[in-house]
């Protein structure tokens, strides 16, 4: 492809300056929420932000309960253990995927097993998990162990990649045979929906995640959502120190953690979720323009599959071989224009080399040959929403 047109076209998008992979928008009530979290001295983790961005998360996914942590990491960990994950058990999930996935099961001591993904979801195979699990699991006394390792499986994580859902019904349906606990990986995917069903809530928990670069930001910060009206009390509880609930004494009755997210971070939340609907229409646009400027190109522009829809987080895009993909990053970076591959494969970094994984044919096709491209809502576009923007 002409590399130099592709340079043009995001010039015309982003300006002459230096064009970051995707930065944060404030142009929304951010200041004034921050201002008023100080002034009413609550900055920490107590304090009404931390409710309110808790409800408004839970209003626009349609989830029944959802509970702030300082990070979609602690998120995922917090889930994955009341989810049933202990120590020395398997938790299936794919190796295309953030480092971040695999920390948090490792942080319960448990293994993690990679199993390959969908090429055009880069997601979790549904096809790919039937095979692993009847060729490498079995039933024993109403709970699912590994033939190969002798491991307690429970949990399955899949992620639903740069916001793209994965087939995430079929998932779900193949570990309920199995009795498997599904918690969806949706850090990436605030505003992507399989049918009418925001992402997340398939599997008994859904994790998000809003660091700095995702669609909306709380500088730090995560999500646990659910349905679960008894898994959602039991995360609450344990990401505030399993304090006991009371005037002045501090009793804790079990080993918790101090994942709650700070009033600021949540003030920060409140203003980006009034906007949240705009940031994806604008970047719909935005994808829509990408779309068309790679036609008749020899390079895969990748959308959502059928009866999903996507937030458009990060674009992404195959080139041929890896060589051609080394050749953009490289022309790309050097010209100001932040690009970046895929993640490395999480069965080749050293702390998880020797987990085991089913060949993962698809993960390192794509491996060789995604990039993710410019992705941010262009600066003074929120204001110009009403007249139509790109």
């Amino acid at each position: 492809m002409d590399i130099d047109s592709f340079l043009k076209c995001t010039r015309s998008i982003y300006g002459d300056s230096y064009v970051p992979l995707h930065r944060p928008i404030f142009e929304g009530n951010e200041r004034q929420y921050l201002v008023d979290c100080i002034d009413s001295n609550f900055v920490s983790s107590v304090g009404s932000k931390v409710t309110e961005f808790e409800e408004k998360v839970a209003t626009f996914t349609g989830a029944r309960y959802a509970v702030a942590t300082v990070n979609g990491t602690s998120a995922l960990q917090v889930a994955m253990k009341i989810g049933g994950v202990k120590l020395g058990d398997e938790v299936i999930s794919q190796a295309l995927t953030f480092v971040a996935t695999c920390n948090a099961i490792s942080y319960l001591g448990a293994h993690p097993v990679f199993v390959d993904v969908d090429r055009d979801t880069m997601g979790l195979s549904p096809s790919a998990l039937d095979l692993f699990l009847c060729t490498h699991a079995e039933k024993r006394n109403g709970e699912v162990f590994n033939k190969f390792s002798g491991r307690r499986i429970v949990a399955c994580v899949p992620m639903h990649t740069f916001g793209l859902p994965c087939r995430i019904d079929d998932i779900v349906s193949i570990c309920a045979d199995w009795g498997i606990a599904v918690i969806e990986d949706a850090a990436e995917s605030l505003g992507s929906y399989v049918s009418s069903r925001h992402t997340g809530l398939f599997g008994c928990m859904g994790t998000l995640s809003f660091n700095g670069n995702k669609i909306i930001t709380t500088g730090g910060g995560g999500m646990i959502i659910t349905d679960d009206h008894a898994l959602a009390k039991r995360a609450k509880h344990i990401t505030t120190t399993s304090k006991v609930p009371h005037a002045y004494e501090f009793a804790h009755d079990e080993v918790g953690y101090n994942f709650r997210m700070p009033n600021l971070n949540a003030a920060l939340g409140c203003a980006q979720m009034e906007k949240l609907n705009e940031f994806i229409v604008i970047k719909t646009k935005l994808s829509d323009l990408w779309g068309d400027f790679f036609k008749g190109e020899d390079v895969e522009f990748s959308g959502a599959i059928k009866g999903s829809k996507t937030n458009h987080w990060l674009n992404a895009i195959v080139l041929p071989s890896r060589s051609e993909r080394d050749r953009f990053l490289e022309h790309t970076n050097k010209n100001g224009v932040m690009t970046r591959p895929i993640w490395r494969l999480m069965s080749k970094l050293p702390m998880f080399q020797n987990c085991q994984h089913d060949g993962l044919v698809n993960s390192l096709w794509l491996e060789d040959r995604v990039v993710n491209i410019p992705s941010s809502v262009p600066e003074g576009a929120v204001k110009e929403f009403s007249g139509g923007i790109l």
